[in-house]
This record gives structure tokens, sequence and C-alpha cells, in this order.
């Protein structure tokens, strides 16, 4: 999808045909995603399948496949804010998050400081801020080496923390400047003193604490162990900034909400809800007004929900750790407060299902076999299940995932429709169309028949 206009599909949007080449050379900072190579060929059946190339050609399909491959391992082109509409209009809360940034950057220099916030064009609730990347930054002598998880959150605008650190230069001290490089492969070892495998740079920063102290101390040590000075991707940092009018979330993730259409007044079940953005997302939608349920199966992300509830000052959100396919009591006279629910307790229901999570970005590396990419199916098709019995008669469920693979995707959504025959693949004007076109969410919306039980989204 366009991280300007929304547009989707196979076509290329029109304000971008004259740049898009360019584009696509300014993007290629970094090698394409690195996978097994059982799952890069697995995926290449998935984007070249029959209907593909009939359509396009074998050239072109590949063509698009490695640009794919190479989109996943950059990060987007502007960082997503959803901001608290419940609390307060959205252009009062752009003018306060564009005082509390210049306030960040106070000290920075003119060029630092210049950045926009810009309404989406099509979600209400969204501000968008372009990242100022990639940036000429040259790379130094002396080399951090960190985790790909790290080093992905470095090119969204973190800074290093302690845990991510593998490898640093045998006599760093605090004050000292870095190369920053995330690993790709997962085969630093933690505490070397410098690594010769496949890493990409990430941009220099200044270290806030000796080597010493990372690897040698007998207590773990937290907190920042590099603060990034020079980002090869720069995005300001939201650490305690307006905490509850803005909410760090991927557009992907904010377009679900809309999708899922909730209404004040209704019972919303989110079945698998850590760490809560999408749930606050459903009671905001609602103007709080209504009960938004929350289950996860683990404890201490159960206490995340409930914390990020409490911070965006929503009180409808009821979170309980539950495994959400044991969700539908057996018993009749089972009351509805808390899990497991009756049958039909829920007026809408988003499951936002566990999956192979290809779909994110950036993701410069994956070390997972085929087996385990291909191993959320069955689990999917239980929480089908108990979402189906769940639903109130003529409801709406939601169905997303955060992966590109068509056996998470649109062959769960026709194995649905092909179980239930209750439920109806729905495409609703409003809801649907213009939060589709805002990004390629592979989310899928069903509702139930009027006679029967059901309703499920893809």
């Amino acid at each position: 999808a366009c991280d300007v206009c929304g547009s989707i599909g196979t076509g290329t949007p029109k304000h971008e045909e004259s740049r898009s080449a360019v584009h696509i050379r300014k993007m290629s900072v970094f090698p394409r995603i690195s996978l097994k190579p059982e799952v890069t060929d697995f995926l290449r059946g998935v984007f070249l399948n029959n209907e593909v190339l009939a359509a396009g050609g074998h050239q072109e399909a590949e063509c698009r496949f490695q640009k794919l491959l190479t989109c996943l391992s950059h990060p987007p082109s502007y960082t997503c804010v959803r901001v608290s509409t419940h609390l307060a209009p959205v252009e009062e809360i752009r003018h306060k998050l564009e005082e509390e940034l210049k306030k960040q950057m106070c000290g920075s220099s003119a060029e630092e400081v210049s950045f926009q916030i810009l309404p989406h064009p099509r979600i209400p609730d969204v501000l968008l801020l372009p990242v100022d990347g990639p940036r000429p930054v040259k790379q130094l002598s002396s080399e951090v080496v960190v985790g790909a998880q790290c080093g992905s959150a470095v090119l969204r605008g973190a800074h290093v923390f302690v845990p991510g650190i593998l490898a640093s230069p045998k006599y760093m001290k605090a004050g000292d400047v870095v190369s920053v490089f995330s690993d790709l492969e997962g085969k630093c070892t933690r505490g070397a003193t410098s690594f010769q495998g496949k890493k990409a740079f990430v941009g220099n920063g200044v270290a806030e604490i000796d080597r010493s102290s990372i690897f040698c101390a007998d207590e773990p040590a937290k907190g920042i162990g590099v603060r990034m000075v020079e980002p090869l991707y720069r995005s300001p940092s939201f650490d305690g900034v307006l905490p509850s009018l803005v909410f760090l979330q991927n557009l992907p993730s904010v377009v679900v909400g809309h999708v899922l259409g909730p209404r004040p007044g209704e019972r919303i079940l989110d079945m698998c809800a850590a760490p809560g953005g999408k749930t606050c997302h459903i009671a905001a939608l609602q103007g709080d007004q209504g009960e938004v349920v929350a289950l996860d199966r683990i404890h201490n992300k159960i206490d995340r929900i409930r914390q990020n509830a409490q911070m965006l000052h929503l009180h409808s959100v009821k979170a309980y750790c539950f495994n959400s396919t044991q969700a539908v009591s057996s018993d009749p006279a089972q009351g509805a407060e808390g899990p497991p629910f009756p049958p039909e307790s829920f007026d809408r229901v988003l499951l936002d299902a566990p999956c192979s999570g290809l779909g994110q970005r950036p993701i410069m590396a994956s070390v997972w076999s085929l087996k385990e990419i291909c191993s959320y199916q069955p689990l999917q098709r239980k929480l089908f299940h108990t979402a189906v019995q769940l639903l109130k008669k003529g409801g709406v469920l939601v169905y997303s995932t955060c992966t590109v693979t068509l056996a998470e995707n649109e062959e769960q959504v026709a194995w649905a429709l092909r179980t239930f025959p209750c439920l109806t693949l729905r495409f609703s004007l409003r809801s649907l169309t213009s939060a589709l076109k805002a990004c390629r969410e592979p989310a899928c919306h069903l509702s139930s028949c009027a006679s029967s039980r059901g309703s499920v989204p893809s």
C-alpha cells in the first residue's frame, strides 16, 4: 500500500508513478528480509501462484515479490499516532503534540526540528509524522552489535537499551561515540568484542554505560545503553509525550478498529487483546460508552492492558486472564460477567489472531523454520470456533493478522465461510472502503445471518 494516499491493489498509485523508481532506490538501504531458504521458497509459491501469474506474468509477479521482501526489511515512511478523540478534538491534540516535540528538540539544530504532523487523509483519529531517512550517516570504527528486534526498534525511533546489546568494543566507556549494527541472523555471541557476521548499520550513538557494566555486572543492567544521536532513520521519541492523548500504533492496527465499527452501548470482545492497543481503540471509538472485554492467557499482559486503559482514561475496558479457546460456557446458568461466557454474548468480536508475524515492519531477519511459520493455522481455527459461538445473531466478527501468508489470511476466511454457513462476508462501504484503502491490513469482516449465529471478518 502507498504510505501517502493509502491506495492498494496491483497498480501503482498515480501520484507515485513518476517517482517510483527513485523511491525504490532510496528505500533499498538494507538487504531484503533474511529468511530461511525453505521459507523464501514457500512465500514465493504463495505470491507467484497460478492466478497471479495469469493476471500479470512471471516477471511482474517476481518483481513484486522481491519488492515485498525489501519493504518488509525497511521501516514505514510515516510514524503513526492514534489520538484520543474521546478526550479532545484532533486539531487540539495535534497542536499540543507539536509543542511537546518542539520542546524535545529545543537543543537540536534547525534542520532537526523541522518536522510535520499531518492528519491522515482518510482515518479521522490518526496523525502521521514523516520519517526522515535514510539519512547520510557515516559509519565509525567502534561498533556495537544489537539483536534484530532491538535494531528494528532503533529504525522506528528508539534508543538502544542495555538488554539488546550483544557485542561492544573491548574498552568501551560511557561517552564513547559508536556505530550500531543489527545482527541479521542471530549469530552474534553475547559479550563478543567484535562481530563479522551478517549485519546492518542502523546509525550512530553515544554509549551511556561502560562495557563492564553491560556484560560483567553481578546483576543485569537496565536502561539506555546507547543514546542514538545520528540514526539512519530519524523519528521523534514519544517517551512520556502526552501519554493520555497520543498512542503509538501501527496504521494497520488502527484500521482494524474502524473495520470492526463499534457503536456506543455495545458489548464487544477482543479475544487476543495484549498489549491492549486495539482494545483501547475500540473503547475510544465507542466514546467509552459500552463494554469492551479483553482476554489474554498471560497474566502480566493483562496488567499491561489495564495500564493502557487507565492511561487513556478508559473505564469501559474489562480485562481477564483467560484462554480464549475455552471462552464459551457449557453451563446455561453461567453468569455473563467474566469468562467463560454463554453463547451469543457479544455484539461484535475482534479475533486478532496469533500468527507468524511476517507482515510487521521493519523485520530484517527471521530465523523461524517453515514448520514454525505454518504452525498457527490450527490455533486460529480453534479461536474461530469460539468467536462464532460467542457472537450474537446479526453481529460482526473481524479477523485480522500481522502476517502475509495466504494460509493465515485468505485461506482462513474461505475455510470459515465453508465451515460456518451462518457467516456472510460483508463489505460495508462506510467502514471498509476508506479503511482498507488506507493500508493493506490482512483483515476480514463478516456478519452473521439474521436467522443464525456468527460473523467473521478477514
